[in-house]
């Protein structure tokens, strides 16, 4: 088979898939397991093992708040090291390879340090590699900021965004997320085992499992696949056979079975709170408030404000944010100076969510979630809702009750469902060669 006859395959190892030199050696052999198989071959790495957090305890002994874009510098060192020795282990398989790191790449980004987004991908140098018959491997997590030329990272899990986006620009027939795990779960296995592994799912469940919790792929890396049309395949570094594959709506209803309304519960346990109170009732201070947030580079999630009984009332302003960003946060609010009376803090927060494309056209969702958390005696503080989720925000320490519970009353485990029930029933999906 000639190049240009070749399927172009994307693969990505996270970091446990190359924590160690045996980890590595066995990603090099899937690797060129998929080049002798007739594809060309493009692999995007992460740092190996805990080397990020390292790197991050590293920065943080020599400053409290270290600067953004030494931070850059300093942690796209490790996607590298992966990159280069996986290309040694390749070299003595026989086989030609190159290492590239982002820039390299062609991995253009804004210049938002530690949070940079992909805003051009200019493979030219890939493809040249792909024509002389090599194996390509990048650094992931990271590229180059068209502005300043300054190194950038895109945040953490980044490396599937960089993954998603060179399958995107090079047309490739799937893009391969190898990770720790045998695919998408209806739960975290760790906190249910009885999860069961979704044979497919849409780009849009997906979304929102990314959103609410579930960490085996990245957000804007589900974002970018459904905004460019890549197929993801998630599945083990450890284990052959099929994982989770991720595709349009139109695509996975045609892929899978009949199967349970709601696809999955998710959570996350390391959120916080921040409260403001005595806000004057008057357009544009929200405005105000979530404009210094949103230059603070804060993600907000879900935001409540009550209504004042009174003409002269003042109103209470309630939103979560990931719990690393909590000090930024009310420093931001701080610089406002007096937009409230004042601010309240809690550390302490989760949301467990409810998630499936069939929950439009089911009703009493909701009433059940509710149901089901009150029984456990489990406080609601907080709910958001989209068309295909229900998310309710609690406190940390129940979130694992939480997780177990409602994913027992909606069946989603593994043996809840029938064998004769088609929901129950084996689906192997459709995968590229």
């Amino acid at each position: 088979m000639s190049p240009g006859e070749s399927k172009t395959v994307v693969m990505k190892f996270g970091g446990t898939s190359v924590a160690g030199a045996e980890q590595i050696k066995r990603a090099a052999r899937r690797i060129v397991a998929a080049r002798d198989a007739g594809n060309r071959a493009v692999a995007v790495l992460s740092a190996r093992g805990k080397t990020t957090d390292e790197l991050v305890a590293q920065a943080l002994e020599i400053s409290d708040r270290p600067d953004s874009r030494e931070m850059d510098m300093l942690l796209s060192t490790g996607e590298r090291i992966s990159c280069a020795l996986c290309a040694m282990a390749i070299h003595d398989m026989g086989h030609k390879a190159i290492s590239l790191t982002g820039s390299q790449a062609g991995i253009v980004t804004d210049s938002s340090h530690t949070k940079a987004r992909i805003i051009d991908v200019r493979a030219d140098r890939i493809r040249e590699a792909l024509d002389e018959d090599r194996i390509v491997l990048v650094a992931g997590f990271q590229g180059v900021s068209t502005e300043s030329h300054d190194v950038t990272t895109l945040g953490r899990g980044g490396s599937d965004t960089t993954a998603v986006a060179l399958a995107a620009a090079l047309g490739a027939d799937v893009c391969e997320i190898y990770t720790d795990v045998a695919g998408v779960f209806s739960a975290d296995p760790r906190i249910v085992p009885d999860a069961r592994k979704l044979s497919v799912a849409s780009y849009e469940e997906t979304l929102e499992m990314a959103a609410s919790g579930a960490r085996v792929l990245q957000l804007r890396s589900v974002e970018y696949a459904r905004n460019h049309g890549v197929r993801i395949h998630c599945r083990s570094s450890f284990e052959d056979g099929p994982g989770t594959l991720v595709v349009s709506e139109e695509e996975a209803e045609q892929e899978k079975v009949e199967q349970p309304f709601v696809t999955a519960v998710t959570h996350t346990d390391d959120e916080a709170r921040v409260t403001l109170t005595g806000i004057r009732d008057e357009p544009g201070v929200a405005g105000e408030i979530f404009t210094a947030l949103a230059e603070a580079g804060i993600n907000v999630d879900v935001i409540i404000q009550n209504e004042p009984v009174g003409d002269d009332e003042l109103a209470d302003l309630s939103f979560t944010i990931d719990r690393s960003e909590l000090l930024t946060a009310t420093d931001a609010i701080a610089a406002l100076g007096g937009v409230s009376q004042g601010v309240r803090t809690d550390d302490r927060i989760g949301k467990v969510s409810i998630i499936g494309a069939g929950m439009r056209s089911h009703p009493g969702v909701a009433a059940k979630v509710f149901e089901v958390l009150g029984a456990e005696e489990i406080n609601i503080e907080m709910i958001s809702t989209s068309p295909i989720k229900i998310s309710c925000v609690i406190s940390a320490d129940r979130v694992p009750g939480a997780v177990q519970a409602l994913h027992e009353a909606f069946g989603l485990g593994a043996d809840a469902v029938r064998p004769e029930d088609p929901a129950g029933a084996e689906h192997r999906p459709t995968i590229p060669s």
